[in-house]
């Protein structure tokens, strides 16, 4: 189990400042829980992610999926020397969703130095499992103030 190193640093509130006029803002997706090793977000299914049949796009889940786990990724990191970027991300579309919210809750398989693995888990307002996403992403290194500009 993978604990959030910064968490008890962060609010609700805070992760969704920061993502206002953001793609994830755009579509409706809000941080609703934070856990020691756990971060989850709802996305509404409505005109702005549904695809012409009437349920969730795929590219919608794969968006929720990317936001709640970047984010993640991002709170086992000391902001202030590293970023952690989406490198790869895959999805199974398992069930459709016609309605209400759908829940992302993202979990970690492997915070290593310069990579992270995260497994997103997406399921209706029923419980019921839609899509399961697994996200790589990179660990990159900010660079100091002294190296700007050289």
């Amino acid at each position: 189990m993978t604990q959030f190193q910064y968490s008890d640093e962060v609010t609700l509130e805070q992760l969704n400042n920061r993502c206002k006029n953001t793609l994830s803002d755009w579509i409706g997706i809000e941080f609703i829980e934070i856990g020691a090793d756990y971060l989850v977000a709802k996305m509404p299914v409505d005109h702005r992610t549904i695809q012409p049949l009437g349920v969730v796009n795929g590219g919608a889940f794969c968006a929720l999926a990317e936001t709640v786990g970047s984010m993640a990724a991002n709170l086992c990191l000391d902001r202030t020397k590293f970023v952690a970027l989406g490198l790869d991300i895959n999805a199974n579309h398992l069930k459709s969703a016609g309605k209400g919210h759908v829940y992302g809750t993202a979990k970690a398989f492997h915070v290593g130095k310069s990579t992270q693995v995260w497994e997103i888990k997406i399921s209706d307002d029923a419980g019921n499992l839609c899509c399961i996403s697994r996200l790589t992403m990179a660990v990159v290194a900010i660079p100091s103030n002294e190296n700007k500009g050289k």
